[in-house]
């Protein structure tokens, strides 16, 4: 397969492990929930207004997106803290359901929320089964290195170079495709440290991840040589026909990313702005 389709495939589908990676789930089957079209028009948008809730479906486990500060603290998180400026948009107030991702859409279809938020991303399987907002993440795919290191300019150069890989993750069949020998680890963290380390080359990863190491001070003397054109994008799920409330939450976050507060949020937790 040529790198190009390679990095395509494993953006994509690295950007769904991102979002699975505090349970490491498969993809979720669509249910027999009722779509908010059934049976007399779309009301998604009005029941919101009615009630003056916004009730959203979030792991609260899944740091730096939905998670507890300290383990036991108030819900917070990148996705949290979009998610309450869309609902003080909206003027409705946010009320979070935490659920384990095996659960989270079916709950969706039970109608036990509004929407997910949750770094989901958009796929063609999902948009079959449900409706998106505007995405609020977009991410790629980077190539680690360490500070300085100027060998490494493409995906090309990884041929014949050692990198650090989880075996089950997208990252580590497009490195091998692109010639590197891969080093097994279990995670970012084990990868960092072989880099930093200097006993391999490199490692690829999700540029969301390398940005909240960094954050965490976890990706010290570390730096990007290469990054994918290609890109991932996350965003609000909803039930399969609420085309109202997703307008309106679509408008809602184009405010938002007028207004400076979509970067304001996303600098708070990466470092940068990756809502566009």
């Amino acid at each position: 397969m040529p790198t190009n389709a390679l990095i395509r495939t494993a953006v994509v589908a690295t950007a769904v492990a991102l979002s699975l990676a505090a349970c490491s789930s498969g993809e979720p089957e669509a249910g027999s929930g009722t779509s908010p079209a059934t049976g007399g028009g779309d009301d998604s948008l009005q029941q919101v207004l009615d009630s003056g809730t916004l009730t959203v479906g979030t792991e609260g486990t899944y740091r730096p997106f939905s998670f507890h500060e300290g383990g036991s603290g108030d819900l917070t998180g990148f996705d949290v803290e979009v998610a309450r400026a869309v609902g003080e948009e909206m003027g409705v107030e946010v009320e979070f359901e935490e659920t384990q991702w095996d659960a989270i859409f079916a709950g969706l279809e039970a109608g036990r929320f509004d929407v997910i938020a949750n770094q989901v991303s958009i796929t063609p399987e999902r948009e079959e089964s449900y409706t998106f907002s505007t995405p609020y993440t977009v991410s790629t795919g980077v190539i680690v290195v360490p500070e300085g290191e100027t060998g490494i300019t493409s995906f090309e150069d990884l041929a014949g170079k050692r990198t650090a890989q989880s075996l089950t993750s997208n990252w580590h069949t497009l490195a091998e495709e692109s010639g590197a020998t891969i080093e097994a680890v279990e995670g970012w963290a084990q990868a960092a440290a072989l880099v930093q380390q200097g006993r391999v080359d490199a490692t690829i990863n999700d540029k969301l991840t390398f940005l909240d190491a960094q954050q965490e001070g976890g990706a010290e003397g570390l730096a990007i040589a290469v990054e994918t054109e290609e890109s991932s994008q996350s965003a609000f799920a909803l039930p399969k026909g609420a085309d109202a409330l997703k307008e309106r939450i679509d408008e809602a976050l184009a405010t938002l990313t007028e207004d400076g507060t979509l970067a304001e949020i996303s600098e708070k937790y990466f470092g940068e702005d990756v809502t566009r």
